[in-house]
């Protein structure tokens, strides 16, 4: 019976890559076809290829005065200016916010439903001030920008390997009494996934509501379209965003790359790993997966569970709402084992406000002594290479952990091509030599870190749906600074190979640097 359901897995896993090729493919002949149909209307009427060129720099224009990074107004006017036709195509299929006004009002009221059950936070937020104005600063920054409060009584622990925290997510699951809540970019039918399965398929015997939520392109090669179908079978409500499909999908660009876990609204985890055999090294794709989390018990917990609830309610308007929150947010008791401050948060597309990007940015004008960062891919704006270079220029110890394994050749390629900018300013790059780390975090002075989704890449702080946690002043934060002191010892400090490199390869990343806004 096993040998038969492994063939079957693997088959259905074989299916959902065929369908990934496929619908890349119809994705590319769409577009051949239009920009075909473009430069023919080009040839035949004169009046079109005009109106191209108007449209274009009507297009540049506007671009120019959007508030987008600079980095991508470039992209997209030098496109425009030397390609009239593909490039005003091109934009209007892919450079306009791919999310529509629907799609944004639905996320509004879904929000205006949600965000005012969470506390004020304005006791915790007095007491963060009193300890650090400027960690206090960006608490408020976090507060009135996505809604999230700071809290005082929420334990926070740090693990440093993803196999660490899903044997915990693991017993917590088997304890669930109430709701178990699920949310994340990929989901692979294997053995990582069916373990928790199993522990979730009897929670629902044993009366507990069981959520899974994942993101249809994140696990495409991971799982067959039945999923959702065989998973309601069992008993577990689960939904999909963004089904992936063979058309000109204008919500394309924006994908849930969110990983949460909320049992009881008493204990939440969220991080860096999706349920996947890789990010647990029972498989080595690219070498040693490098990977890590938080584990948070106490009143925190409910902002992890607004999270959640906001996409499971926002994604499909044909999906019947939850009526009530109440039962998933009631209140929970202190933790007496809490210390510090921690502030988990979300970014979305929707609002058009780069929360992680700022925080980011923020750590770095925070530091005085120190601020390490840690990213599976490095394609950043000029904002944030200012701030990162700005901090190694007044004496700051700035530093940036990326893979020495890549995952993506092209991205690979990309992230490097940020080295030279980076290192001319003082700061020193590390590449971690057992293989890919997909870590997404920054630590900060002994007095704070973030950990969870958010890559240094355009489409993590622009695209995308994320979350992250702030902690202060709590063990937590040592552990992950004695977390980037092992990736440092295990990687290679690759800085003075980028202090000059060749004329050659300066041109190349100038080339590859036009497609950041794009990967």
């Amino acid at each position: 019976m096993e040998n038969n359901q492994t063939l079957e897995t693997k088959a259905e896993v074989k299916n959902g890559v065929k369908r990934l090729i496929f619908a890349g493919i119809a994705i590319i002949l769409q577009v051949l076809v239009i920009l075909l149909i473009s430069l023919r209307f080009a040839e035949q009427a004169e009046w079109f290829a005009i109106g191209t060129r108007v449209l274009g720099t009507l297009l540049v224009l506007l671009i120019y005065n959007d508030n987008r990074p600079s980095d991508s107004k470039m992209t997209w006017i030098i496109t425009i200016m030397a390609l009239p036709i593909f490039g005003v195509t091109f934009y209007l299929l892919v450079g306009l916010n791919s999310y529509t006004r629907k799609m944004r009002e639905r996320y509004a009221e879904v929000d205006k439903r949600l965000m005012p059950t969470l506390r004020s936070g304005d006791e915790a937020q007095k007491r963060l001030a009193a300890v650090d104005g400027r960690a206090a600063n960006i608490a408020r920054y976090l507060r009135d920008m996505s809604g999230y409060p700071v809290y005082d009584d929420t334990k926070v622990t740090y693990y440093d390997d993803a196999t660490k925290g899903i044997e915990a997510q693991k017993e917590e699951l088997r304890r669930a009494k109430k709701f178990i809540f699920m949310e994340y970019h990929a989901i692979e039918d294997a053995e990582s996934w069916h373990a928790i399965q199993e522990i979730l398929e009897d929670r629902v015997r044993a009366g507990v509501e069981v959520r899974v939520f994942y993101d249809d392109m994140g696990s495409i090669g991971f799982v067959n379209t039945d999923f959702v179908e065989r998973l309601e079978a069992r008993g577990i409500k689960a939904k999909v965003f963004n089904p992936f499909a063979p058309g000109l999908n204008l919500f394309l660009n924006n994908r849930d790359h969110r990983k949460v876990t909320v049992v009881d609204g008493r204990v939440g985890f969220t991080g860096g790993y999706n349920i996947a055999n890789e990010y647990f090294n029972l498989t080595h794709p690219f070498g040693h997966w490098k990977d890590t989390g938080i584990r948070l018990e106490g009143p925190a917990v409910q902002s992890l569970t607004v999270t959640f609830l906001e996409m499971w309610n926002a994604v499909s308007e044909g999906d019947v709402d939850d009526v009530s929150y109440e039962r998933y947010l009631a209140p929970t008791k202190a933790n007496a084992e809490a210390e510090g401050f921690v502030l988990p948060y979300a970014d979305s597309p929707m609002d058009d406000i780069q929360v992680g990007e700022d925080v980011y940015i923020s750590a770095a004008e925070y530091a005085k002594d120190y601020v390490w960062y840690v990213t599976p891919y490095l394609i950043i704006t000029d904002e944030m290479r200012h701030a990162m270079g700005l901090a190694a220029r007044r004496g700051v110890d700035v530093r940036i952990v990326t893979p020495g394994i890549p995952d993506k050749k092209m991205v690979y390629a990309l992230t490097r091509s940020y080295y030279h900018g980076l290192v001319r300013c003082g700061v020193r790059i590390f590449e971690y030599t057992p293989g890919f780390c997909h870590c997404k975090m920054c630590v900060t002075d002994d007095k704070f870190a973030t950990c969870g989704t958010i890559n240094l890449d355009y489409r993590s702080l622009y695209h995308h749906f994320e979350n992250g946690c702030m902690y202060y002043g709590c063990e937590a934060v040592g552990d992950t600074k004695a977390d980037f002191e092992w990736m440092f010892e295990q990687s290679r400090e690759v800085t003075d190979d980028y202090r000059d490199p060749a004329a050659h390869v300066k041109l190349w990343h100038l080339i590859l640097r036009l497609a950041s806004p794009l990967m």
